[in-house]
């Protein structure tokens, strides 16, 4: 995603104040570079290795798949600185949305549905704390707890903060929480909510899960976070190490714009959202730039691939930044997709292999038309423009009475219409607010005990949904 970083980001240093009881989240930093040096943790132990170089074999690339495929192959066993603080903060304004270019519906496609309503769950006022104009102090549980807004007969708890801006949420077969964070570790959660070093080296990971049945967790970051000609992978943790399984994805637009979410799909095949290498299409540097581009095989794509890397797959193309994607109970893949930076309403994917979902063809002054022959899906909700919608997760669990299959999501940026959780009940023509407060909500995920628990990007905090009726 873009995710209107570069001012969201001002926005967002702004917003979470600065103080000696205060530690503000660096911002990601595209390094102009022709490959980006790996963040060295403070504190990994003996054993733990980082990811070695880009040295992969290219994976063999099939063609698009028209319907869901199955199986082909056996499975196998940045430092930036820091915000300034600020007493008074201005409100972000929202910009007027254009006209998006109208998708060909087809029968097996539902029509965009209109953005979330508020529901029975509104965002807090602002209250300043000694840390912020804002916001409590990050280290605040109770201020946090009291922020942060839930529905009816459920609680909200302050879980954990490990250090570093978490990117990436996921629990392990060990039944405890997994943290990718933003400087390039990863942390192990026990129940109790300490955060303990499990393994490092990464650049920006922003996506991690693990191969069901296997004790393996599935990485994705950076191998070269150059703005032009940059390249993300997919990495294997096993033993505590992290080695390379596949190289070469196109990275990195802008911070947060490459090999994103991973998930396991029905199939025991793992899937992967890469973002687009521009804003709508266009060539960015050079006497052509603005000029429509020629599409990378792998952009704006859900990638299938085998567990052991070796064959890499295009399961739907057309998703501008697929920052998350999750299965829900019905076998259906679902993608965020954060739209282009001059302001549509951003979407989210019911994602339908073979099928094209609208990248790179928009309507703006210098935006490009689809082919005459192009059949685009719709999105099946549209979100505020710039809101950035990041995590997604399906609730398959029985905690929430009368909430199984819905679809969480968490949108991410400051812009009004965001920091807070929506969810999508199956069969709903609208979206409502589940949870409101944060200050950068970035991931979701469900617990084995049923809780949802919520990342949030710019605090550090972990927070514990549970139904407590």
């Amino acid at each position: 995603m873009t995710m209107k970083l570069q001012l969201s980001w001002l926005i967002l240093a702004a917003i979470v104040g600065v103080s000696c009881r205060q530690t503000a989240v660096p911002t990601p930093t595209i390094v102009p570079t022709a490959a980006a040096a790996v963040v060295q943790p403070t504190e990994p132990p003996p054993t733990a290795t980082a990811v070695p170089p880009t040295a992969a074999i290219p994976p063999t690339i099939t063609p698009l798949p028209t319907t869901a495929p199955a199986p082909t192959k056996k499975a196998e066993s940045t430092t930036a600185p820091a915000a300034e603080p600020v007493t008074d903060t201005p409100e972000p304004t929202e910009t007027a949305a254009p006209t998006a270019v109208p998708p060909t519906t087809t029968p097996d496609n539902p029509t965009a549905a209109p953005p979330p309503s508020a529901g029975g769950v509104e965002q807090p006022p602002y209250e300043a704390s000694n840390c912020s104009d804002k916001y409590p102090c990050n280290d605040d549980r109770a201020g946090w707890e009291a922020r942060i807004r839930v529905p009816a007969g459920f609680t909200a708890a302050y879980f954990s903060r490990p250090e570093g801006g978490p990117t990436s949420i996921t629990f392990g077969p060990d039944g405890l929480l997994y943290a990718a964070v933003q400087t390039g570790s990863i942390y192990r959660i026990d129940s109790a909510g300490n955060a303990a070093f499990y393994v490092g080296g990464f650049t920006i990971p922003t996506g991690i899960a693990f191969q069901p049945g296997t004790g393996n967790l599935y990485v994705s970051d950076r191998a070269n976070n150059a703005a032009v000609g940059g390249e993300s992978r997919i990495s294997i943790v096993q033993g505590g190490s992290a080695r390379q399984i596949i190289g070469g994805l196109p990275c990195c637009y802008a911070s947060m714009h490459a090999a994103n979410g991973i998930a396991f799909g029905p199939d025991g095949w793992g899937y992967v959202g890469v973002g687009g290498r521009a804003d709508h299409g266009e060539i960015l540097v050079g006497d052509r730039a603005g000029e429509q581009d020629e599409r990378h095989p792998l952009e704006a794509s859900i990638l299938r691939f085998s567990p052991d890397g070796g064959v890499v797959e295009v399961y739907a193309r057309g998703i501008r930044n697929p920052y998350d994607i999750a299965w829900d109970g019905s076998g259906q893949l679902w993608a965020t997709d954060n739209m282009p930076d001059y302001g549509p309403p951003e979407e989210l994917q019911r994602i339908l292999p073979g099928r094209e979902h609208g990248y790179p063809w928009y309507e703006c002054d210098v935006c490009f038309s689809p082919p005459p022959d192009a059949q685009i899906v719709p999105p099946s909700w549209t979100f505020t423009p710039h809101s950035s919608p990041t995590g997604i997760t399906a609730y398959l669990a029985n905690q929430f009475p009368g909430y199984y299959n819905s679809l969480f999501l968490t949108l991410w940026s400051a812009f009004p219409g965001a920091q807070k959780v929506v969810r999508m009940a199956p069969g709903a023509t609208s979206a409502t607010n589940f949870a409101t407060g944060f200050a950068s909500p970035i991931d979701v995920t469900v617990g084995p005990d049923g809780s949802l628990y919520v990342a949030d990007w710019a605090t550090g905090i972990i927070f514990k949904i549970s139904y407590s009726g």
